[in-house]
């Protein structure tokens, strides 16, 4: 069962409360260089990003946010580190959200400064803490980086905002370890309404990042713990996006967009089908409907395989065959399979905006 949160908007966007969970990434561009910024924004919009955040390190980045926010249609949050002007620059500038540690943002009046500066535009904070920065009496009170310690920092640092008088807030409590992490989630859960920003932070590159956060997230939302999600990556924020709405839509968090499923090969195989799963994976992208397709190594078994998809494509020796609800309809060469496919997913598409 999803759990029910405090409703937070977020620019166009409403999180918590019953919503949607929702997909967040982070531009890797230099957020001062606003062509490239909202250019890369563009892509992961179409791509299927609901929120995006850029790093803030420079009064130019703060006050760029005004000119990428004209360009773009999702929410942007600024993200910001030690300089409390910085976060009060961002949000002058348009930000929906700011991302803070109040730990390392210059202490308790400079706090303030900040949360009078959201209040004035009733903007979102989120309160994040990281156990890489984890504070050194935590660390010795518990004998170490731990899930109590974490929610401890967090519910210390929420309760300081609260105290000023403000509670639009959103918590975020991250780390690398991935049980730690489902750890400290499912603890903080049980101790505030708070809306709460998931994901495995540092989890590497696109292979060992991907099982970490598959493993996590999969866990912590089949819990019904997240309001927002993000895989983190080390590579292009598009494979990010990619990655976060198979994980919800494997968990039924959400519908539409194609699932491939392919077979793993085997001696049979007479095509390239680990080039030809590709190569369907990336053709696929375009396409935003609640379908399945399967692509199959050999014609054997193939029909029967694909059974379950709405659509599939098998190889052959020098051809394929292109499958309906396991039913063969043509055969294709070879190397006229994906654009058959490609075709008879503009068919299906138009059919269904007929309906």
């Amino acid at each position: 069962m999803k759990r029910i949160t405090k409703i937070v908007k977020i620019g166009n966007k409403l999180i918590g409360g019953g919503n949607p969970i929702l997909i967040q990434s982070m531009t890797n561009t230099k957020t001062e260089d606003i062509e490239a910024t909202t250019e890369q924004i563009l892509k992961l919009e179409a791509a299927g990003c609901d929120i995006i955040r850029c790093a803030v390190p420079t009064m130019e980045a703060a006050h760029a946010i005004k000119e990428i926010k004209r360009g773009i249609h999702i929410p942007l949050v600024a993200d910001i580190h030690f300089d409390y002007r910085l976060a009060i620059a961002a949000i002058e500038n348009g930000a929906d959200k700011v991302r803070i540690n109040p730990g390392n943002i210059g202490g308790y009046e400079k706090l303030r400064a900040v949360v009078e500066a959201a209040r004035e535009r009733n903007i979102p904070i989120r309160v994040g803490v990281n156990s890489g920065s984890l504070e050194k009496e935590l660390v010795e009170k518990y004998g170490g980086v731990t899930p109590e310690g974490l929610v401890e920092s967090a519910l210390d640092k929420v309760r300081a905002i609260e105290d000023m008088g403000y509670d639009n807030l959103v918590i975020s409590i991250k780390s690398s370890d991935v049980l730690m992490c489902i750890k400290a989630h499912e603890m903080i859960a049980e101790k505030t309404a708070y809306p709460l920003h998931v994901g495995i932070t540092e989890s590497g590159t696109l292979l060992s990042g991907n099982i970490k956060s598959a493993v996590g997230l999969g866990i912590m939302l089949y819990e019904g713990i997240g309001d927002t999600i993000r895989v983190s990556l080390t590579g292009d924020p598009l494979e990010e996006i990619k990655s976060a709405r198979l994980i919800l839509k494997t968990l039924g968090l959400r519908k539409g967009g194609v699932e491939l499923v392919s077979c793993p090969t085997c001696g049979r195989t007479q095509i390239d089908l680990i080039g030809l799963a590709g190569q369907v994976e990336d053709m696929i992208q375009e396409f935003d409907m609640d379908i399945k397709v399967a692509v199959m190594g050999c014609a054997v078994n193939g029909p029967g395989e694909a059974k379950e998809a709405d659509i599939g494509i098998a190889g052959g020796k020098g051809e394929g065959i292109l499958i309906k609800k396991g039913k063969v309809v043509r055969k294709v060469p070879e190397n006229k399979l994906l654009e058959a496919l490609r075709e008879e997913l503009l068919a299906m598409k138009a059919d269904m905006h007929m309906i």
